[in-house]
């Protein structure tokens, strides 16, 4: 069994290109992406306290995602640059989260679904980036970033798997890949990560 979704839609050649154009602004919206994501993984637990067989995964990718916004603002650093204050608004994750449904079961379905879609383009992203960096500790890092937000995208989807029902998870997961396949193909390019 498949643990995560294939993208309905590939990121434009041009998104690649305005990343590395302007890679500096790419870094600020990367670090903010972890400390979101981050922040995510934490009120999954506060709000699900008694989603007790997913508790020490959320945690743990909690963990991960601290660990790479560590990374990213180390490697700001080395550039001058600093944390931007507040966030600016993300129209992909904005997007996205318009689709997520209330009442608490599918509220929680669809944030666990979320998280493996938004990890499933990361990896694809930082594919994208580490392709196009020359040999050096960044081209490393996003090496490595590629390969924890693959993980990431099937720990999700398995999450999910404890409390809902194979069918249940993979149509909502298939309209959600649709969804975002629309998302991306109308988004400005810019050099952010979504």
């Amino acid at each position: 069994m498949k643990l995560s979704i294939d993208l309905q839609c590939t990121s434009p050649p041009e998104w690649a290109d305005a990343v590395m154009a302007d890679f500096d602004t790419f870094l600020q919206d990367h670090a903010d992406c972890e400390r979101k994501a981050n922040g995510m993984m934490m009120s999954m637990v506060a709000k699900y306290p008694d989603r007790v067989e997913i508790i020490p995964l959320l945690i743990e990718t909690a963990l991960e995602e601290l660990e790479h916004f560590r990374d990213v603002y180390e490697l700001m650093q080395t550039r001058g640059l600093k944390l931007e204050n507040p966030f600016e608004e993300d129209p992909y994750i904005k997007g996205l989260m318009a689709f997520v449904r209330s009442g608490r079961d599918e509220r929680f379905l669809d944030r666990l679904l979320l998280a493996s879609l938004f990890e499933t383009r990361g990896a694809e992203r930082f594919k994208l980036i580490w392709e196009r960096l020359p040999e050096g500790e960044p081209k490393k890092f996003y090496h490595r970033l590629w390969a924890c937000e693959a993980k990431h995208a099937h720990i999700f989807v398995k999450m999910a798997l404890n409390y809902f029902d194979e069918k249940t998870v993979y149509e909502r997961l298939l309209a959600f890949a649709a969804e975002e396949a629309r998302i991306v193909r109308n988004m400005p390019i810019r050099a952010a990560l979504h």
